[in-house]
């Protein structure tokens, strides 16, 4: 075996490592923490112990989580799992707007052609209806 080989096999070994485990766990903390740091008042969120509850406070570090009448309990922003009544968007990068951008594009020059039809259509009945009309004069 070659040592050309030998490091050729290492690349591709962390490559296949990097798109199978180090890039999807980058992508899930960035949503963790846009959970974390969108946390606000009345959020209904469940904590890692299973708790369900509402957010009546939100401090620095920590939240008060209502979880019955008159029953609040201090929850460390890092033990809320999931929050129930609304979705958390994440920021693309650059690239992904790019991307959006030209599937939108895409999109758009799709609704154009399914148009184009159409609009040669209703051109093509116009000018039957205006030989229609000449003919009548006629």
């Amino acid at each position: 075996m070659n040592t050309t080989t030998l490091i050729l096999y290492f690349v591709v070994f962390f490559g296949i490592m990097y798109f199978l485990m180090i890039r999807p766990q980058q992508k899930q903390a960035k949503q963790r923490q846009a959970l974390l740091s969108s946390l606000r008042v009345k959020d209904k969120v469940l904590t890692a112990g299973g708790i369900y509850g509402k957010i009546t406070k939100v401090k620095e570090k920590s939240v008060m989580v209502q979880i019955a009448d008159k029953v609040e309990i201090e929850v460390a922003k890092s033990g809320i799992t999931n929050v129930e009544n609304r979705e958390i968007v994440v920021e693309k990068d650059k690239k992904g707007d790019k991307n959006d951008k030209k599937a939108k594009d895409k999109a758009d020059d799709a609704k154009e052609e399914e148009q184009a039809p159409k609009d040669a259509a209703a051109e093509a009945e116009d000018s039957k209806e205006a030989e229609a009309s000449k003919d009548a004069q006629n």
